[in-house]
């Protein structure tokens, strides 16, 4: 089964978090957990719990039951922001079986994830299986966690944020546990730093549990949404891969001599007469004032917020 939270505020993503959870916010023309839920659907998985917290009647409302997506959604409620090990521990009632993990403010792209469900079931005792990625970031390792494997293939260990990584291998927010590792999420502390129950403390107590635990390099890219600028660049590169030009939907409305190069427009958008705008991203109902000239900014219904300080 799978499970997805979607519980934090994204307090670096105001003023978008102030009405959208990160994990619902628009990627060409869906929300971002979409993509997650559809990556488990093409895993056979059928049944998601989703854990919601900071707006979570918005997340309930943007995603459903999930048929759209292929799945059957739960949803499970985090009453207080504690971490992500927090979030987990409301999770125990409500799962009954192995279980995928995902974060559900990153965007991933993946290759072969199904191979860990074969790690995980092949018969050698696997209690976990982490996905992971070389970075060759130093910074991107800094802000995330890394993977340190032993000589008998098994991660070891794994460090929250170092300051000196000594490897590049990066856990990339996506796991596949056995139910045991609820044992260690209850027996998890608090960090001294942030006051929160970490996810990689949870692992360590499993590792040092004896419970062996897989690293696979199954992600090719990841991107975690935390500020407007990465919302923007995110809808860009998969218009980019998607091999168009603009994604523009059905009823977004154009003024006269309007122009939109390289955007992303979503559903009830409208564009001022004369308006030029150039790699902006434009929210549901956004509105663009007429004769606006702007490369890299995010309309919505009611605001912009620039990408880039320069105006064309």
């Amino acid at each position: 089964m799978g499970v997805i939270l979607a519980a934090g505020k994204g307090t670096r993503m105001r003023p978008f978090s102030e009405h959208w959870p990160k994990p619902i916010l628009p990627v060409l023309g869906k929300p971002l957990m979409a993509y997650q839920l559809e990556m488990m659907a093409g895993l056979g998985i059928r049944r998601v719990v989703v854990v919601i917290g900071h707006l979570g009647h918005e997340v309930v409302r943007a995603l459903g039951d999930g048929s759209q997506w292929g799945v059957k959604i739960d949803y499970v409620e985090q009453e207080e922001m504690l971490g992500i090990a927090h979030a987990v521990s409301r999770l125990e009632a409500h799962v009954d079986k192995p279980f995928f993990l995902f974060l559900g403010d990153i965007y991933f792209d993946t290759e072969n994830l199904a191979s860990m469900v074969r790690r995980f079931c092949d018969g050698r005792g696997i209690g976990g299986v982490l996905a992971c990625k070389r970075e060759p970031n130093l910074e991107a390792i800094k802000r995330n966690f890394v993977v340190l494997v032993g000589p008998d293939g098994f991660v070891h260990r794994v460090i929250e944020k170092p300051r000196h990584p000594r490897t590049d291998l990066k856990g990339c927010g996506i796991y596949l546990f056995d139910l045991s590792f609820f044992d260690a999420v209850r027996r998890t502390p608090r960090t001294a730093m942030r006051n929160e129950y970490e996810i990689t403390d949870s692992i360590q107590i499993f590792l040092d549990d004896g419970y062996k635990v897989e690293a696979a390099e199954v992600v090719k890219a990841d991107m975690n949404v935390s500020y407007p600028a990465d919302l923007l660049e995110l809808n860009l590169l998969l218009l980019g891969k998607s091999g168009k030009t603009e994604f523009r939907a059905p009823d977004v409305k154009l003024g006269k001599s309007a122009t939109l190069e390289r955007c992303v427009a979503m559903a009830g958008a409208e564009v001022g007469e004369g308006a030029k705008l150039t790699e902006c991203l434009l929210f549901p109902g956004a509105r663009v004032p007429a004769g606006r000239v702007r490369r890299r900014s995010i309309f919505t219904a009611d605001a912009e917020i620039r990408c880039s300080g320069e105006e064309i």
